[in-house]
């Protein structure tokens, strides 16, 4: 449980920064979003390394498919952008994926 928490966490920093600095770059706001953006980016790249896993790759790779269910659940919530089937077979395939990653039985 700990680890899936830690992957929304992170999904969560990746996005919301991102989101901060898109903003600021491509919408003409503030600095400051910019900023708060670069901030919590930062703290988006400490939080997997609290991971139990032992290998950074297999760490980030796992990620990335929540990364992609996070991200198209963003893009409906934030953007207002609804996905369609395609999406949400995407994100089951990734969320299959990860699944397999991080428990597949190994030796």
């Amino acid at each position: 449980m700990l680890a899936i928490i830690l992957f929304i966490l992170a999904g969560l920093a990746e996005i919301g920064g991102g989101y901060l600095v898109w903003l600021w770059l491509r919408e003409s706001k503030p600095l400051w979003y910019g900023i708060v953006g670069g901030i919590i980016l930062l703290v988006y790249g400490i939080v997997p390394t609290l991971q139990n896993f032992p290998t950074f790759g297999r760490v980030y790779a796992a990620y990335g498919g929540v990364f992609v269910v996070l991200a198209v659940l963003w893009g409906w919530w934030i953007d207002r952008k609804t996905p369609d089937m395609y999406d949400w077979i995407g994100a089951l395939v990734c969320v299959v994926g990860v699944a397999i990653m991080l428990w597949a039985p190994r030796h």
